[in-house]
């Protein structure tokens, strides 16, 4: 697969993710109600609220992630990474992804899974993660300007 394909292809990727995360975010109230009653949750059904709430902001903090995502790969679209943009992007989806495992601790009050506490060491690793990078990406820049400068 070439280069090119894999840009073209990512690039679309993010765009449906964030789009459909949207929807899917927008549609909680009936699609938390459905799958209680569906599957019989009673978590879902005597916590409704809490858990339309809860799930609510993971899903704009998640689309959150994905629009930090989606403006940084616009700088590899331009060929053009290292720049200041991204490092604040960097900053910000680790912030959100520190938030997201707060919110997913909070959730366990409500009902504790093992794919919670999975989801709350994923995010502190992606929010430190993103940080780091976000320093890598620094240090990046302040060399790509010093070489522009001596050249």
């Amino acid at each position: 697969m070439k280069k090119e394909s894999i840009i073209v292809i990512t690039k679309y990727l993010l765009d449906f993710m964030f789009f459909s995360g949207i929807l899917i975010t927008i549609s909680l109230p009936w699609s938390v109600r459905w799958v209680a009653n569906y599957f019989q949750y009673e978590v879902f059904a005597n916590q409704y609220n809490e858990v339309v709430i809860i799930y609510f902001i993971l899903g704009l903090l998640a689309l959150a992630i994905v629009n930090e995502l989606r403006k940084m790969f616009r700088t590899v679209l331009k060929d053009d990474c290292f720049v200041t943009d991204n490092v604040v992007s960097l900053q910000r989806m680790g912030t959100y992804s520190f938030m997201i495992a707060a919110v997913c601790l909070v959730r366990t009050l409500l009902y504790l899974t093992v794919a919670m506490l999975v989801l709350v060491l994923v995010f502190v690793i992606a929010g430190l993660f993103s940080k780091v990078l976000a320093f890598v990406f620094d240090k990046a820049i302040t060399y790509k300007l010093e070489n522009d400068l001596t050249i």
